[in-house]
């Protein structure tokens, strides 16, 4: 890579097709929910984080009390915890304002992207890490802002039928197919599944942060049993 940020912004490209119209969406829906633009950009610069945004955004127009949104919110953005967790041995030795600089600008495609480089890449350097992460977010996060901003502006001048949310399973889709690389992952896709679709009637949503813990669960116990069967193995070989 003659330039890691170049690199991170080039593979990051292909995202600009669902950062587009998801986060013009939040806006719409944002504004037919009752924000006004300051409230609408507000919210998109400090969570930044669509599918918490989304969550909270449902959750208030069907009357849930504020605690209830935000706490559903932030079970949806604990997935951010995991992340830092995994980057932590490749970011862990920047300087705390870098740091704290990609920690604020972490979404889901600059994590899935920039961990799965670091992966198949050992012999980067930390500065090398941090450039391909930053060049990661630049070609993401400034799109969030303005699209966001966009579809607050236009409002229900988007129609309905154009259905913007096809970006939201899409999005996911690419980032988690790439990262099923073990049973451990594929229980917990499908635990998450089959729990969501399960606890789909419950109020609220709540049955989105219940699945996500059932899931790391299973997985947790997955890997547990594969560590203690590999470790028997060696004790006892054939």
């Amino acid at each position: 890579m003659s330039s890691p940020f170049r690199a991170g912004f080039r593979v990051c490209l292909p995202f600009v097709l669902i950062v587009v119209p998801f986060s013009t969406l939040f806006g719409v829906v944002a504004r037919d929910a009752g924000l006004d633009i300051l409230q609408v950009m507000a919210m998109s610069v400090i969570v930044i984080a669509g599918a918490s945004q989304f969550t909270a955004l449902s959750l208030l127009q069907d009357g849930a009390p504020v605690f209830v949104a935000l706490l559903a919110a932030l079970a949806v953005n604990l997935r951010m915890a995991m992340y830092s967790a995994a980057l932590v041995p490749h970011l862990g030795g920047a300087p705390l304002g870098m740091r704290a600089l990609a920690a604020y600008f972490m979404v889901d495609q600059s994590f899935a992207v920039a961990v799965r480089r670091y992966e198949n890449s050992p012999r980067m350097t930390g500065s090398e890490k941090l450039r391909y992460y930053f060049g990661c977010i630049t070609a993401i996060c400034p799109l969030w802002y303005a699209c966001s901003f966009a579809g607050a502006l236009m409002g229900q001048a988007i129609l309905a039928s154009l259905s913007l949310d096809f970006a939201v399973p899409v999005c996911f889709i690419a980032l988690l197919a790439p990262l099923l690389r073990s049973a451990p992952h594929l229980v917990a896709a499908l635990v998450s599944g089959l729990a969501t679709v399960a606890l789909a009637g419950l109020p609220w949503n709540l049955g989105l942060p219940l699945a996500a813990l059932m899931a790391m669960m299973a997985g947790a116990q997955s890997e547990r049993f594969l560590t203690r069967r590999a470790a028997r193995r060696a004790a006892c070989p054939a």
